[in-house]
């Protein structure tokens, strides 16, 4: 069974725990290579095939699987798949004050 992932669901869970949510779409063969954010972020596959890749391990998520990536840990992204890739990547919200 194949899940479907309701961007405003997750927009709305993740906003509870502080972050925020963004949409992404990468064509067929994007690379993001050895990214570092000084927050936590927070990934989720939308549609297409995506590997990750942080602190020693390579992830395949499926549509759904949600990923935490520490703050200033270096990371890869790619599509791996023939079509274009969807994801939502949300950073934790820092307060200040």
């Amino acid at each position: 069974m194949r899940m479907t992932v309701d961007q405003h669901v997750v927009a709305a869970e993740w906003q509870a725990r502080g972050f925020s949510c963004d949409l992404w779409v990468d064509p067929p063969g994007q690379v993001w290579e050895d990214y570092r954010h000084a927050t936590d972020e927070v990934i989720m596959l939308v549609a297409g095939r995506l590997e990750l890749e942080f602190g020693g391990r390579c992830l395949t998520p499926v549509p759904g699987e949600e990923i935490l990536i520490p703050a200033g840990v270096s990371h890869t992204v790619r599509n791996i798949g023939g079509t274009t890739v969807q994801w939502l990547y949300g950073y934790k919200r820092v307060h200040t004050g």
